[in-house]
């Protein structure tokens, strides 16, 4: 599935990616902005950067299930950073309706 259009980069070299930089650390910080990096990339208009952080959380829980070293806790820190990306979504879909009213 494409995910970015500017860049023409669809989901499976994205997930490629954040596992090749998974396997070099496992437990690194990965952003859109990095995996952008590693292939030599960059966000162009960024639509597509809530997607990405989509796929990282996923493939990043996934890849760490699969080696199954504290599986419990990195599940517990996935879950706690996908329900902080879901209030961060509402916040802006407030903001946005708080910004509509005033204008």
């Amino acid at each position: 599935m494409m995910v970015c259009s500017c860049n023409l980069i669809t989901d499976k070299d994205i997930k490629d990616t954040i596992v090749s930089l998974l396997d070099e650390d496992c437990w690194q910080l990965i952003v859109p902005g990095k995996v952008y990096h590693a292939m030599s990339k960059r966000g162009r208009c960024c639509g597509c950067f809530p997607n990405v952080v989509d796929i990282i959380v996923k493939t990043t829980e996934e890849y760490h299930a699969r080696r199954d070293h504290g599986g419990a806790e990195v599940v517990d820190f996935m879950e706690r950073l996908r329900r902080f990306h879901e209030e961060q979504k509402t916040a802006i879909i407030e903001r946005r309706q708080r910004m509509a009213k005033l204008a």
